[in-house]
């Protein structure tokens, strides 16, 4: 190990006698100490992505531990929607009732400021109510939506997008973590590493030097992970100045709710929540991270707006750009990238937290099995594979929508086809099923429909449904008793559930389809489906910790 090295090295030039003996003997424990602590895995970044990926370890008992330099949560705006994708995923962990829980809490909190506000508000917009969501500020509209599209994982799931704020999310998985025996250490400021064929050397800021077999970023878009350890990040370059911020107005009568684009860029106006953001098309900001103040916000504002908008106060306020750009693979040596810090793009239609959380779900399971030495050959090159081309598509989805917004008048043109698109069952239908993630699918082998997909929440045989056996992180095999045998030897890894309708699945741990049959079971190709993603059966468990 390389503080190995370093030490062999310092011997050979210690002094000989009883002083340097001495020396040697303090700077061995010294050694000692600063290496005292080793982790199966240490995550660098303890937001919502970070800490999902610590959860999905921790089920599977691995040790691990999450490194966050704030000493609390990030107060500044950011998203604001978890889409049908997260909410099966928080739901398939036993979260959802903690996460409709606060989102309730959100409501009362809104509608009693809304209460005890004087100023008054704009005229509601009929569309922007109407929304399903957005593709560069064309409106989606709900009532063109095809909701019993199968894609949509039937009629207890949230219709598009169910409201929650980035830092909730956070703090419900932040108390998760530690419930499922995470190490969460905040103050902790990784400032760089190395890596050796056995593992990875963390050091911190305060000087402490961690050791792991596996680490992970997930520390954001400026990643010190991804840059230390030479991940190619190859992209496109920004041509907008965002800004968004939660403000109080002097004069909020004279903004337009919703979506509104003018001849100078956009501004988007949600009165209940005093949410603003603004789009300037003149290339990106020269300085991205310095405070916003009042006079920005409202000169932006202004600009966008061509009305005489005084800003009062900021709550908190961030500027963003159109910057793409993402990692050519997601796994290099025993470093591996999750979230923005493997891609990165602008924030319209709400993808980044959504894009982050599917990361963690495929990533945790593979590592966990990586980590305890039963992972079938090339698991964790799956990871990659997989969820390299989600994160692709994401980039296209939010450059197409920056190429919609220009203000030229062909651009003008393309943007009224592309509303009268949307305002179709069939546009509608298949933008949010794109938008919430409902139609996203692995390329797995096999000819069912579902292989790939997200599980649908089936009922299984005696009561409970499919979701309230997942919550340990396990592989499932749903199907008659007659299937029980192919889970024989796999135990911790799979379990067996009769299901009282509906298809036989294997669906992996997180949540995606891997074998599905709807009569005649081929039973020889679900052997091969469980062997390729749960490895052999009766494989002795090793390097985890506890």
């Amino acid at each position: 190990m390389s503080y190995f090295r370093g030490l062999r090295n310092h011997c050979a030039i210690a002094h000989c006698g009883r002083q340097g003996v001495a020396s040697i003997v303090g700077n061995m424990k010294s050694v000692a100490a600063r290496f005292s602590e080793h982790f199966d895995v240490i995550i660098v970044g303890g937001g919502p992505v970070g800490l999902m990926v610590a959860c999905e370890l921790a089920l599977a008992r691995v040790r691990v531990m999450v490194a966050e330099r704030r000493y609390d949560t990030d107060q500044t705006i950011k998203a604001f929607g978890l889409h049908i994708s997260t909410v099966e995923a928080l739901r398939r962990r036993g979260l959802l009732p903690r996460v409709l829980e606060a989102q309730r809490l959100h409501t009362r909190n809104v509608l009693a400021s809304l209460a005890t506000r004087r100023r008054p508000l704009p005229p509601p917009d009929p569309a922007f109510a109407n929304a399903a969501g957005h593709f560069a500020g064309l409106t989606i509209p709900r009532d063109q939506v095809e909701y019993g599209d199968p894609r949509f994982g039937g009629p207890d799931m949230p219709r598009d997008m169910l409201p929650l704020s980035q830092q909730t999310l956070e703090r419900i998985l932040a108390e998760h973590a530690v419930d499922l025996g995470v190490d969460l250490r905040r103050g902790a400021e990784p400032t760089g590493f190395t890596e050796d064929e056995d593992g990875v050397d963390v050091s911190l800021a305060s000087g402490e030097r961690l050791r792991c077999d596996w680490l992970v970023g997930a520390d954001g878009g400026r990643s010190m992970v991804r840059r230390s350890a030479g991940f190619d990040f190859p992209g496109t370059d920004p041509e907008i100045t965002g800004r968004q911020a939660l403000a109080e107005f002097e004069n909020p009568e004279v903004l337009r709710a919703g979506w509104n684009r003018t001849g100078t860029g956009f501004y988007v106006y949600t009165p209940l929540a005093n949410r603003i953001l603004t789009v300037e098309m003149d290339g990106p900001p020269d300085d991205r991270h310095s405070p916003i103040t009042p006079s920005e916000l409202q000169a932006s504002l202004r600009r966008v707006s061509g009305t005489d908008i005084t800003v009062a106060s900021i709550e908190t306020a961030t500027r963003f750009t159109d910057n793409a750009r993402q990692a050519s693979t997601y796994v290099k040596g025993r470093v591996i990238l999750a979230g923005d810090a493997a891609h990165v793009h602008s924030p319209f239609g709400g993808q980044g937290l959504n894009l982050g959380i599917g990361d963690a779900m495929n990533l945790g399971w593979k590592l966990a099995a990586t980590v305890r030495g039963w992972a079938p050959s090339g698991l964790l090159d799956t990871y990659t594979r997989e969820r390299h081309p989600v994160g692709a598509w994401v980039l296209d989805w939010t450059r197409a929508q920056i190429a919609l917004m220009r203000l030229d008048p062909r651009t003008e043109s393309l943007r009224r086809i592309m509303g009268d698109l949307l305002g179709t069952p069939d546009g509608a239908t298949h933008m949010v099923t794109k938008l919430t993630g409902t139609s996203q699918r692995y390329d797995l082998p096999g000819d069912h429909p579902l292989v790939g997909r997200s599980a649908p929440d089936l009922d299984l045989a005696g009561g409970g449904r499919l979701d309230d056996v997942m919550r340990h992180g396990q592989a499932v095999l749903v199907g008659p008793a007659t299937l029980a045998s192919a889970a024989e030897g796999r135990r911790g890894r799979l379990i067996h559930a009769e299901s009282s309708d509906g298809p036989a699945l294997l669906v992996r741990p997180d949540g995606h389809v891997a074998w599905a049959s709807d009569g005649d079971h081929d039973l020889k190709a679900l052997e091969e489906g469980v062997s390729t993603w749960l490895g052999d059966p009766d494989q002795v468990e090793a390097g985890a910790h506890g």
